[in-house]
């Protein structure tokens, strides 16, 4: 951790426009950023980016999502890069699939499964246990609004999200007790390449939204945050219908 910094924040999934937005947002406040993803040209494209853009001190990690063997050691990795010591972790990464695609081929959908739960749960769980002995610290975790009601236009990558919000209110429960603040991030449309040529531009909110409000629910402890805010009464419409009728809905 360098002089001054607040502490080292872990952004998983940190090549993509939030984890981007995440980070800047971070180091505005005064945080170290260690940044993780897959390895390669993009990642080391991003860290010098983000390290000139914020003038914050940052490092790099690799992570395969899908090699959830090799995730008590990323974790290991991690804890040693930010000097013994991480403040925060927010998870990001994910996979939107086509959801065309995974209706006919299984192994495109066990693909979506795996990367958004499967990945996502494990890798929590080696931090969850590591914020839980040092009892500090906090865990964010970008879910969705697809995952508070199975759609037919999204259903496995909902089903997925469900899933994480799900483990993520299950960590917010076990960690309480030992001071660790987890919070569930629930997007809707935002503007990056999941939506890109999907929804009108008008319609997705920019990155920096998601970072900024990462950023306000550790500072306030918030447990559920829909981003943009009107979401929450969106989502809480479409929960109330009734299955006879939303049954008949094409959404």
């Amino acid at each position: 951790m360098s002089e001054g910094a607040k502490g080292s924040v872990l952004i998983l999934g940190a090549t993509s426009l939030i984890g981007r937005a995440t980070a800047a947002a971070f180091a505005r406040e005064g945080y170290d950023l260690m940044l993780a993803s897959p390895g390669g040209p993009e990642l080391e494209h991003v860290t010098a980016d983000v390290a000139i853009r914020t003038g914050a001190a940052v490092v790099s990690l690799e992570l395969d999502a899908r090699d959830t063997a090799s995730h008590a050691g990323f974790v290991r990795r991690a804890v040693e890069a930010a000097g013994g010591e991480l403040s925060g972790a927010v998870l990001n990464f994910g996979l939107g699939g086509d959801a065309v695609c995974a209706r006919e081929d299984m192994s495109h959908a066990e693909e979506i499964l795996r990367v958004n739960f499967v990945g996502a749960a494990s890798v929590l769980g080696h931090l969850a246990n590591y914020f839980e002995q040092r009892r500090r610290g906090f865990i964010i975790g970008v879910s969705s609004v697809a995952g508070d009601r199975g759609r037919q236009s999204n259903y496995v990558y909902g089903s997925a999200k469900a899933g994480l919000s799900a483990f993520l209110q299950g960590l917010r429960n076990r960690l309480h007790h030992a001071g660790v603040t987890v919070v569930t991030v629930k997007p809707g449309f935002i503007d990056t390449r999941l939506t890109y040529g999907k929804v009108s531009p008008k319609m997705a909110a920019a990155p920096e939204r998601v970072g900024a409000a990462i950023v306000k629910a550790v500072k306030k402890r918030r447990s559920v945050v829909y981003v943009p805010g009107y979401w929450r009464l969106i989502m809480m419409i479409i929960k109330a219908i009734p299955e006879p009728v939303f049954k008949r809905l094409n959404l």
